[in-house]
């Protein structure tokens, strides 16, 4: 997950570069696009808080990128069951983007995910004992 802000608001604001990033960064991290990225502009409630949005679906999960012009600032998630260069991702925000501060938080999911039915039997069988013996 990457917050980013001081970015350059004209950029913010160009849906044409942003699906131009969802449609391009997956393809640079080694991940495997599953649609063409949906970009669009949202007003709600708050006027200062419009701003353009947009996901890609990959095979390992998703990406989204989320922004706000009038605060010079965007959200990036980069959700992925499968290992990328996180450095590579972050460098690429911040230069598309002009971001002056970055804030950067890396979560790993999955460790447990059943990547084989084997595996998935495993777990349930130690799921299964684990629960035997609190019965107990």
């Amino acid at each position: 997950m990457l917050d980013g802000s001081g970015c350059e608001r004209s950029k913010l604001e160009d849906m044409a570069l942003i699906s131009s990033v969802l449609d391009g960064l997956p393809n640079a991290i080694g991940m495997t696009k599953i649609m063409p990225p949906y970009v669009f502009r949202y007003s709600g409630a708050v006027p200062e808080d419009w701003g353009v949005s947009g996901i890609v679906l990959i095979a390992e999960s998703h990406i989204s990128i989320h922004t706000f012009p009038d605060k010079g600032f965007l959200s990036v998630d980069i959700f992925s069951c499968k290992d990328f260069d996180v450095e590579f991702a972050t460098d690429y925000m911040v230069r598309t983007f002009g971001i002056k501060d970055v804030e950067q938080q890396l979560l790993q999911r999955g460790r447990e995910f059943p990547r084989s039915m084997g595996r998935a039997a495993k777990i349930l069988d130690w799921e299964r004992e684990k629960v035997a013996l609190v019965a107990q």
